[in-house]
């Protein structure tokens, strides 16, 4: 296991909510990263660790080779990767990520 593998895994399996994104919460770079935070935030996430994968380009591949999924964001939960924003979209409106979250 590389060094960015294994650090991306420390990262997830040690935070409960982990969004792989373009940009920051504050400031996302992309539509889907600011669509991400937003439904994050709406679903009553507290304590989300984002990492900006613009800053690293080892980490950006990386978390693509981690989850075998092509597309940023990705969020995780409790270590668990479940999806992009598109997923995370359809979670929220049937109320799925409502609930994950409060797990």
């Amino acid at each position: 296991m590389s060094d960015v593998q294994a650090w991306i895994k420390e990262t997830v399996t040690s935070n409960p909510v982990v969004l792989f994104m373009k940009g920051t919460a504050q400031f996302p770079q992309c539509g889907f990263s600011g669509r991400a935070i937003q439904l994050l935030k709406t679903s009553g996430a507290e304590n989300i660790v984002t990492v900006n994968v613009l800053e690293d380009p080892t980490v950006r591949q990386g978390i693509k080779d981690y989850s075998n999924w092509p597309t940023i964001p990705q969020l995780y939960v409790n270590g668990e990767f479940i999806g992009g924003s598109d997923i995370m979209n359809e979670m929220f409106e049937s109320g799925e990520l409502q609930t994950l979250l409060k797990a």
